[in-house]
């Protein structure tokens, strides 16, 4: 399966994720679009409960059930795979899609050696024999920076560290030459000095593989150093999208100047941290309108009855009736006082 050239690897059109219970449908992802270039790292952040996991689920066709893809579409290079069987998606999955997880004991079986569970996914989708896929299985293990490979290859999960289990987890996302990775909280629970060699390691297989990469975080500092692009996630729905420097820098939507204002920076003058009053708000209880709208100090009448989609705001998108150009939705109610605190 091969990207055409100048077209997205991965394109996501109108995603919707529900799930049915007994007291009605649960709309936890709405109308998300994006797509991927390949060689591409997009970083999808937000807030626990944003839907940005759940878009990520929903690519690889990981959904637990009752979670399903009610509406929109998935293409990789092309090719829709949102309708595939399960059979069908298996083969996609691994082939041509890679996934890292946060916790690596929930990749790696401990009863197995890490070569066994190598060798065994590469044999599942390249045509080698025992011994090549050995051979392979410690290249891999080399270039994800694992020390004597020839040696580790044989040991089980728990004989390696936090920081090299995640290296070996993704050695297995990578065994078949997957041209996307979707990578969900991959540093969350390494010290900072791991992070940053897993994300130098992310970068420079994007760099000599043109593997295009989805990466998942709540944490701002991954996505700066990582991410090309930045889509910022709101109670299920992608509040702003642009180049990472543009959003880091110059945040559109109230939500990102939000969370923009509330990590600190290194060096410099630093005043008081700004604090996003409430919190996002139950799958049970998304307000009419935008959805920020009770927490927006900049909310305007049409905000609260009218949901805005993603509009040119510089050169990113944001969701919000301030970017409107005919104008509609500046007449903002009573400026909600939003008090600066350090945000501990």
């Amino acid at each position: 399966m091969n990207a055409i050239p100048n077209q997205p690897l991965l394109e996501v059109r109108n995603l919707r994720v529900e799930f049915p219970t007994r007291r009605g449908t649960l709309l936890a992802v709405d109308d998300v679009s994006f797509h991927i270039a390949p060689g591409e790292v997009l970083g999808v952040v937000g807030e626990s409960g944003a839907g940005k996991s759940l878009t990520g689920a929903a690519i690889i066709g990981l959904l637990e059930p009752p979670g399903r893809v009610a509406g929109g579409e998935i293409l990789l290079a092309g090719r829709r795979i949102d309708q595939l069987s399960y059979d069908e998606m298996r083969k996609v999955r691994g082939a041509q899609i890679g996934a890292i997880f946060q916790d690596p004991l929930t990749s790696l079986n401990p009863l197995y050696t890490v070569g066994r569970q190598l060798i065994e996914t590469i044999q599942t989708h390249v045509k080698l024999t025992a011994q090549q896929a050995r051979t392979r299985a410690i290249d891999l293990l080399k270039e994800v920076g694992i020390p004597a490979a020839e040696q580790r290859i044989d040991h089980y999960p728990h004989q390696f560290s936090g920081g090299m289990r995640q290296r070996v987890v993704i050695a297995l996302a990578l065994c078949a030459n997957p041209k996307l990775i979707i990578a969900d909280e991959p540093t969350t629970a390494l010290d900072v000095s791991i992070q940053a060699q897993i994300i130098a390691l992310i970068k420079r297989l994007c760099r000599e593989h043109g593997t295009a990469v989805m990466l998942v975080t709540h944490d701002m500092g991954v996505i700066a150093e990582t991410a090309d692009r930045v889509a910022v996630m709101y109670a299920g729905r992608i509040a702003e999208i642009g180049p990472v420097r543009e959003v880091v820098k110059n945040a559109r939507h109230p939500y990102t100047s939000g969370l923009m204002g509330s990590i600190p920076s290194v060096g410099g003058e630093q005043g008081k941290l700004t604090q996003i009053e409430g919190s996002m708000p139950r799958l049970t209880e998304i307000p009419p309108g935008c959805a920020f709208n009770p927490r927006c100090p900049e909310a305007g009448e049409r905000c609260v009855v009218e949901r805005p989609d993603l509009l040119p705001a510089g050169r990113s998108s944001a969701a919000c009736w301030l970017y409107d150009a005919a104008g509609v939705g500046r007449k903002l109610r009573q400026p909600q006082t939003v008090p600066e605190a350090v945000n501990g």
